[in-house]
C-alpha cells in the first residue's frame, strides 16, 4: 500500500514538473533568442574572451541571485494558501499589518502598482518574443527579410484569435514542445562549449566585477541588457498555485537553470572565436542544417512565452474585480476542468492591439529591448518590499535579518532598475506609461467605489427600524421570496428601499444577499454561506456568499447551499425557480463640490456606467431578475 501510494505520488509530482515546464518558464525560456545579443548591441563593448566572460559572469549571478535564491528559494515561501503572485503577496503583507492603516494603505498601493506594472510588459512579452523568432529569417533565408513583420503580426493575431477557444487544448503542447525547445538549447550549448571548455570560467564572480569595472558608467548600461535574461522570473513564483512549490524549484534547479546557462555558455564560445556572429548568435551556434527546424521550434517556443503571459493578464484581471480593485468586466470561463482558464475579450483585445501598434512601431527585437526591463525591475523592487513586511511581520524574522534581506535584495533590484532607467527616453516610458494609465483608472474606480459604500452607509436604515416604521404603515405583502443583491454588509439596500417606496410592495420572505471575496484564494464550501433572521416575525433574512479571490463566483451553486441553510436553520423552503432577484443599477453623478477631483469624474462616471452588469457577471438566473435603476449623486 505504502509502495503504491509513494509511485502515486511520484507520478503526479512528476506530472507537475513537466507542465511547470510547458508553462512557467517560457518567458525566461525563450531569452537566450535575443538576451546576450542585445548586451553587446549598440553598447560598442570589445567583444573579445574578457568581456564576454564578465557578461556571462553577469548573467549566471543574475540567474543565481535573482531567480534562484530570491525568488525560488526566499520569495516561493510566502504563499497565501498555496497561491502566489504580486495579489498573494500583498494580501498576506495586509494580515501582517492590520493594525496600521497608514501601512495598509501603502503595501495597497505598492500591490497594485506592481499589478499595472505587469501589464504594462504584457504588450512588450508577445512583441519582442515572437519578433525574436522569426527574426531568425535573417540568417536562414536572408532573402525574406521583408517578410518578418508581415509573418509575425500572422502569428500574433493568431495566437490573440485563438484566446475565445480557451488554452485547454493547445496547453496540451506546452510541456513536450519547452521540454523539446529548453533540450534543444542545452545541446546546442554543450556542443560548442565541448570547444572552448575555459569558457565556464565565468561562473567566478571576479570576471564580473572586472567588466563592471572595466567599462565605467557603461557598465550599468550592459545591466540594463543584462535584466533581459532574468526577465520572468516573477512568473516562478505567480504560478505556484498552479503546480506547487517543490514542482517549480525541481523543474527551475533540475533542467530550466541549466539548460539556459549552458546555451549562454554555448553562445559565448561562439562569440569569442567569432565575434561577427553577434549578429544573432543564436541561430548561429546551431549547424545548417538545423536552422529551418530551430526557426520553427522558436516561434512554437515564444508563442507559448506569449500565451503564458496573456493568460496571466487573464487572472490578475479577475483577481481585481473579484477583490472589487477593478470594474467588472465579462469574464468567460473556458474549461469545466480548470478554473483558472478565463477569457477576458476586453482585456484580450486591448493588448491586441497594443502589441501591434508595438510591432509596427519598433519593428525589430533590438529596438523593442530598449523598452524591455523598466516594469520588470519595478516589479520586482515591489516585491522586495512586501516580502521583507512578510517576513517581518508574518514570520517575526529578526530585525537584523530582515533588514539584511531587505538591503541584499534591494541593492540588486534597484541596480537593475537604475540601468533600465536610462533606457526610458528610447522606449522605456511606453511600459510606464501604461501602468501609469491603468493605476489611474484602478484608483479612480477604488476612490468612487469608496465614496458610492460610504453614500450607502450614511443612508442606511437597520431592519428592525424599517419593520418599526412597517407598523405604523404596513405595505401590501404578496406571496413569495425576493433576493436583493447589494455590496453593502450591513442595513437595508438602497434598491430594496427604491422598491418599497415606489412600488409599497413586500414579499412574504424578503432575503439581502451580498457576495464578499475574501482576501485568501480559495473558501470551501463548508464555510460559502452565512445566513442571519432579522425581525420579530424572521420576514428578512441577510445572506452573505464567500468567495476565494481566485475561485469563480458561481452565485447558482452558492443558492443551492443557501437553501439547504434555510431549511435546517429555520425551516424555509427556498424554491430558487420561483424567487424574484432585484439588482440595483448605480447611475453616477458629482456635486459641484464632490470629494471626487474634477479630472477624476468623467473616468468614475465611464467606469460605473460600461462595467458588466451583476446579473451575467455573478450567473444569476436571468429569466427571475428585476433590475432597478438608482440614481446616486456623490
Amino acid at each position: 500500500m505504502t509502495t503504491h501510494s509513494t509511485d502515486h505520488d511520484q507520478k503526479l509530482q512528476a506530472g507537475l514538473i513537466l507542465a511547470a515546464i510547458g508553462v512557467v518558464f517560457g518567458d525566461i525560456g525563450t531569452s537566450p533568442l535575443y538576451a546576450l545579443k542585445e548586451v553587446f548591441h549598440g553598447h560598442d563593448i570589445p567583444i573579445d574572451q574578457s568581456h564576454v566572460l564578465g557578461v556571462l559572469s553577469l548573467i549566471f549571478w543574475s540567474l543565481t541571485l535573482v531567480v534562484t535564491i530570491k525568488y525560488a528559494i526566499f520569495i516561493m515561501r510566502a504563499d497565501n494558501k498555496g497561491e502566489g503572485g504580486i495579489m498573494a503577496l500583498m494580501t498576506l503583507a495586509m494580515h501582517g499589518s492590520r493594525d496600521n492603516p497608514e501601512r495598509m494603505k501603502i503595501i495597497l498601493t505598492l500591490g497594485l502598482l506592481g499589478a499595472t506594472l505587469f501589464y504594462g510588459d504584457s504588450i512588450i512579452i508577445p512583441a519582442i518574443s515572437v519578433l525574436s523568432a522569426v527574426e531568425g529569417l535573417q540568417v536562414v533565408a536572408p532573402n525574406l527579410d521583408s517578410f518578418i513583420l508581415p509573418i509575425a503580426l500572422a502569428v500574433l493575431s493568431v495566437l490573440f484569435i485563438i484566446q475565445a477557444r480557451g488554452t485547454g487544448a493547445v496547453g496540451k503542447i506546452f510541456a513536450p514542445v519547452m521540454c523539446l525547445w529548453l533540450g534543444v538549447l542545452a545541446v546546442m550549448g554543450i556542443i560548442n562549449i565541448l570547444h572552448n571548455p575555459a569558457v565556464l570560467m565565468a561562473i567566478d564572480p571576479y570576471h564580473a566585477v572586472h567588466v563592471l569595472w572595466d567599462l565605467g558608467w557603461r557598465g550599468l548600461l550592459i545591466m540594463g541588457s543584462v535584466v533581459l535574461a532574468i526577465t520572468g522570473a516573477e512568473a516562478l513564483y505567480a504560478d505556484m498555485g498552479h503546480f506547487g512549490l517543490k514542482p517549480i524549484r525541481f523543474a527551475w534547479l533540475g533542467f530550466v537553470f541549466p539548460a539556459l546557462l549552458l546555451n549562454y555558455f554555448g553562445q559565448g564560445v561562439l562569440l569569442i572565436a567569432n565575434p561577427e556572429a553577434i549578429q544573432n548568435p543564436f541561430y548561429l551556434l546551431a549547424p545548417g542544417w538545423a536552422l529551418y527546424p530551430l526557426l520553427i521550434l522558436s516561434t512554437l517556443a515564444t508563442v507559448i512565452a506569449s500565451q503564458a503571459v496573456i493568460s496571466g493578464a487573464f487572472s490578475v484581471t479577475r483577481q481585481a474585480i473579484q477583490l472589487g480593485y477593478c470594474p467588472r468586466m465579462d469574464i468567460f470561463h473556458t474549461s469545466g476542468d480548470e478554473m483558472g482558464q478565463v477569457y477576458v475579450p476586453a482585456v484580450n483585445w486591448m493588448l491586441m492591439f497594443s502589441v501591434f501598434i508595438l510591432v509596427l512601431s519598433f519593428k525589430s527585437s533590438s529596438a523593442l529591448a530598449s523598452a524591455y526591463g523598466i516594469a520588470v525591475t519595478g516589479t520586482m523592487i515591489i516585491d522586495t518590499i512586501l516580502a521583507f513586511i512578510v517576513i517581518r511581520k508574518l514570520w517575526q524574522w529578526k530585525t537584523a535579518t530582515s533588514i539584511l534581506f531587505l538591503i541584499g535584495f534591494l541593492m540588486i533590484d534597484v541596480l537593475f532598475f537604475v540601468a533600465n532607467s536610462v533606457k526610458i527616453p528610447t522606449g522605456g516610458w511606453l511600459p510606464l506609461a501604461v501602468a501609469t494609465v491603468i493605476f489611474l483608472i484602478i484608483t479612480t474606480w477604488i476612490k468612487g467605489r469608496e465614496m458610492l459604500l460610504a453614500h450607502q452607509d450614511d443612508r442606511r436604515v437597520l431592519f428592525e427600524e424599517l419593520e418599526a416604521e412597517m407598523k405604523d404603515n404596513p405595505p401590501v405583502t404578496v406571496k413569495g421570496t425576493a433576493i436583493y443583491l447589494t455590496r453593502s454588509l450591513h442595513g437595508v439596500p438602497l434598491v430594496f428601499m427604491h422598491n418599497l417606496e415606489h412600488n409599497h410592495v413586500l414579499h412574504e420572505k424578503t432575503i439581502v444577499l451580498t457576495i464578499v471575496t475574501k482576501d485568501e484564494p480559495y473558501v470551501d464550501e463548508a464555510h460559502r454561506v452565512k445566513v442571519r433572521s432579522y425581525g420579530e416575525n424572521k420576514q428578512f433574512y441577510r445572506v452573505k456568499f464567500y468567495f476565494g479571490f481566485q475561485q469563480q463566483q458561481d452565485v447558482r451553486r452558492a443558492l443551492e447551499l443557501c437553501a439547504r441553510e434555510l431549511q435546517e436553520q429555520y425551516h424555509i423552503n427556498l424554491d430558487i425557480k420561483h424567487v424574484s432577484f432585484f439588482v440595483g443599477r448605480e447611475f453616477i453623478t458629482f456635486k459641484r463640490r464632490s470629494e471626487m477631483p474634477a479630472w477624476r469624474r468623467p473616468i468614475s462616471k465611464f467606469l460605473f456606467h460600461n462595467s458588466s452588469s451583476a446579473i451575467e457577471f455573478f450567473q444569476i438566473p436571468v429569466e427571475r431578475v428585476i433590475e432597478i435603476g438608482v440614481r446616486v449623486e456623490l
